[in-house]
């Protein structure tokens, strides 16, 4: 199966006051069509960024970035903003970058739809259909001063449906929200996923958030450093549950992390583990039957 989303060697480069900033430094990743993927790592490390750029909204400086056939890096600005309309939803972590505070709830809803040039009925229909989707279809005519946070972004989520995208990108999409309404919303983001076969990618800081997505990948100084991949099979029979049960049992989901080796042959090995095996800036490698044995140097060995 192709990668919905294939990033080959991304870079990006800012110009601040003079200063060139990395914020991507030869990123590769592979996402598959229908994926629920979470991006974490710490600020600064590049995650905002590679978010912009799938969403069209920044260009890179080189590499590669392929989305459902389309090469990023090769569209003109007239291609790219109707790739943003058409292939595109976005979530963002602010309220007021996804709604309109004096409008209600469906309006807001129907507000791109209106501007795609969609008859009324068809407003009418699809609106209704995401609004019991993401279940605000009872407060389709609150403000959004009616509505709690979690709400909101509840809202916001249809709307970003509204155009009926490919691709939804969720930027801090938990981060002004208390913990239990932050699962409620991944937990959303995972119905609608299954629900519209959605590819869809989150950049979050919820240490959670791996329990309701396919996968999670690391980003450390602007390059993929690990992923942690769950076996859906035991979620899914947790779920059913309706209880998480204690690991060992057979019925809670497990976790594999594993660190990422890029095109050119690089790892990110990750800092506590660095620390736990003493680990500083050059290591011996020797080649062991069935792998490959890491080795830190030790103040005794020649330098």
């Amino acid at each position: 199966m192709e990668p919905f989303i294939h990033c080959e060697n991304l870079v990006k480069i800012y110009k601040v006051a003079g200063l060139e900033v990395v914020a991507l430094q030869g990123l590769d990743l592979a996402i598959r069509p229908g994926e629920l993927l979470g991006i974490v790592g710490a600020s600064g490390s590049g995650k905002s960024t590679l978010l912009n750029v799938l969403g069209g909204l920044d260009r890179p400086s080189a590499g590669r970035v392929m989305v459902n056939g389309r090469d990023l890096l090769k569209l003109s600005d007239r291609q790219l903003d109707d790739y943003r309309r058409a292939e595109v939803g976005f979530v963002w972590q602010q309220t007021a970058r996804n709604l309109i505070a004096y409008l209600p709830a469906r309006e807001n809803v129907e507000l791109p739809m209106k501007l795609a040039g969609l008859g009324p009925r068809q407003r009418r229909a699809w609106s209704q259909e995401l609004l019991e989707a993401v279940g605000l279809w009872d407060h389709r005519q609150h403000r959004l001063a009616q509505l709690s946070g979690g709400q909101q972004q509840r809202v916001a989520i249809a709307v970003a449906l509204a155009n009926r995208p490919h691709l939804l990108l969720g930027d801090e999409p938990t981060g002004e929200v208390d913990s239990t309404t932050a699962q409620e919303i991944l937990a959303l983001f995972r119905k609608l996923n299954r629900q519209y076969g959605l590819t869809t990618v989150i950049v979050t800081h919820d240490p959670q958030v791996a329990q309701s997505v396919d996968r999670v990948v690391t980003i450390r100084d602007g390059r993929t450093s690990s992923e942690t991949v769950r076996r859906v099979a035991d979620v899914e029979a947790a779920l059913a549950q309706g209880v998480q049960r204690e690991a060992g049992d057979g019925h809670l989901p497990f976790y594999e992390e594993y660190v990422v080796v890029d095109a050119a042959g690089r790892l990110q090995i990750p800092p506590n583990l660095r620390q736990q095996a003493g680990i500083g800036d050059r290591v011996t490698l020797e080649a062991q039957d069935g792998g490959l044995f890491i080795r830190p140097i030790t103040k005794a060995d020649p330098f």
